[in-house]
């Protein structure tokens, strides 16, 4: 997400004036802003909701700052998390970083310093997601070539790779033989059919080892589709 437009923040805080008061500055900000008093509202709202930032506080009544990010994180929600606490709460705040939020703030805070830190993470968030594609359950990390299914870690070869990253740069579009040829081959679609088709078979195949559902459509006559299965 670029900074310039409308951040959605998720913000829990039961504090009955710190939650307000934060809650104004950050729309005075420009952001918006959701405020919850209670751990279990602010897990449904983390998972069902699309935010840009989570505020937590760590010992929040129902479910604390760390069960609401274990399970987020556990879900696979990646989105970026502050936590506050209280200045004693040093092993907390380093819990909370192993849990995987991306800062932790001890209070008393200047807001500045909150504003700071947000910019910061939603830079990073940004960063990571230039590098790292996905479409559903399948992620390409391209800085490093990694490609997983779930879990389940991928070996491809130099051309393989190259489809399977075209394809995830624009799920769910039809990609012509001759698109995919000047992208991975530099080279004239008609003398490469056969070799597209190999090419995608053999990826298609290692996509689905374990008999995950194909996600690699042939679309007749026109080319090739990254989509949802079929149901």
């Amino acid at each position: 997400m670029r900074e310039e437009e409308t951040m959605r923040i998720l913000l829990a805080e039961d504090h009955p004036e710190l939650g307000p008061e934060l809650k104004k500055g950050l729309e005075q900000c420009g952001y918006v802003v959701e405020l919850v008093v209670h751990g279990e509202d602010a897990l449904a709202l983390g998972l069902a909701g699309s935010y840009d930032l989570i505020i937590l506080e760590m010992l929040l009544p129902g479910l604390s700052g760390f069960e609401i990010c274990r399970h987020l994180r556990e879900q696979k929600r990646q989105t970026p998390i502050v936590f506050l606490s209280a200045p004693s709460e040093i092993e907390q705040r380093v819990v909370g970083l192993e849990l995987g939020a991306g800062d932790a703030l001890s209070r008393p805070f200047a807001f500045r310093e909150l504003e700071a830190c947000i910019r910061a993470l939603v830079r990073r968030a940004s960063a990571e997601q230039t590098r790292l594609l996905r479409f559903l359950d399948l992620t390409l990390d391209t800085r490093t070539h990694e490609a997983r299914r779930g879990e389940r870690q991928i070996t491809l070869s130099s051309r393989e790779y190259a489809l399977l990253e075209f394809l995830m740069q624009h799920p769910r579009q039809i990609l012509s033989r001759t698109a995919i040829a000047q992208q991975v081959w530099a080279n004239d679609a008609a003398r490469l059919s056969a070799v597209i088709e190999v090419s995608m078979r053999s990826l298609r195949a290692k996509l689905c080892v374990q008999g995950e559902p194909d996600l690699i459509q042939t679309v007749r006559g026109l080319g090739y589709q990254l989509r949802e299965p079929e149901p």
